[in-house]
């Protein structure tokens, strides 16, 4: 089963990197990721799916224009069940407590500890095959 992770990131930088820490899973199959570079960006490309429930969002919290938690708040109300982790390199206390008290499913900080971050995604991929 392949899952479709969306990453939003205004970091152009992130994609790459996220691309080279889950090569093997991508090229195994297992996921497919697809990139927005804003918040109202993922929200239109979410949006604009057929199957918007089938995406794990992963999202920086701090952007330019609606932030990652605007985004969360959105994505909550439109698909209640949809997996939202955010990532900041701001981990602190306030934006983590915001991020739950959203419905933001787990807190990444930034930089990312990829093996963590698998082990992560397992937890809500259905047969942990991250």
């Amino acid at each position: 089963m392949t899952v479709d992770v969306l990453l939003v990131d205004d970091e152009v930088d992130a994609i790459d990197l996220f691309r080279q820490s889950f090569r093997r899973e991508i090229r195994r199959g297992e996921l497919q990721f697809k990139f927005s570079t804003s918040a109202d960006e993922a929200l239109s490309l979410l949006v604009s799916s057929e199957a918007a429930e089938r995406f794990l969002v992963l999202s920086d919290i701090n952007m330019p224009g609606m932030t990652g938690l605007e985004l969360l708040q959105e994505v909550k109300q439109r698909w209640p069940n949809m997996v939202v982790i955010m990532v900041s390199a701001y981990g602190d206390a306030d934006n983590r407590r915001r991020a739950i008290d959203y419905g933001a499913s787990d807190f990444v900080t930034k930089p990312v500890d990829f093996g963590l971050l698998k082990q992560t995604l397992g937890t809500y991929v259905a047969g942990d095959g991250i």
